[in-house]
């Protein structure tokens, strides 16, 4: 006999899924990555203006509790790589942000690069997503899309400042 599927009240009643679930933003009924990566932006938003040591804090943070969270919740829906499991979303849009300053073109465009690579999964990523499973496994395919963007998004400063300065 099979378990019962946990109702959306039983997972946002447990820590590990209410995180995993991105706080509840992967219950989304359509684009729950995309919904993921959004709630991330007003924590990303909130922890950088407090403080650029706490972000980096937060980050660092939700990289390494990710696996358990994202293995956690795996476990409870029964399921390798649910599409309701969005901290690797958080995990990795914060990891995009990392390394560039806090401005409206940064968010913006780390978010549409976060996206891309989370979504298309060019090599390495989509190797990483069929061959490493757990909770590393979901973690680790939005951290590399997460370095990919990061790096791009560094590339881009003085363009984006160019562009945007205006």
């Amino acid at each position: 006999m099979k378990p019962k599927t946990p109702t959306r009240n039983d997972l946002l009643s447990s820590p590990a899924c209410f995180l995993g679930l991105g706080l509840g933003s992967g219950l989304a009924p359509v684009a729950p990555g995309t919904f993921g990566t959004l709630a991330a932006v007003p924590v990303y938003i909130v922890s950088f203006s407090l403080s650029a040591s706490l972000f980096w804090a937060i980050t660092l943070l939700s990289i390494l509790i990710g696996a358990w969270v994202c293995g956690s919740t795996a476990a409870r829906l029964d399921s390798h790589d649910h599409p309701a499991i969005v901290w690797d979303e958080f995990a990795g849009f914060f990891l995009t942000m990392l390394f560039v300053p806090f401005t409206w073109a940064n968010v913006i465009t780390g978010f549409i690069l976060f996206r891309i690579f989370d979504i298309l999964k060019p090599w390495p990523i989509k190797w990483v997503d069929q061959k490493v499973h757990g909770g590393m496994g979901i973690m680790l395919d939005d951290l590399i899309a997460g370095m990919i963007a990061a790096l791009i998004l560094w590339w881009t400063q003085p363009w984006l400042l160019s562009i945007f300065s205006y």
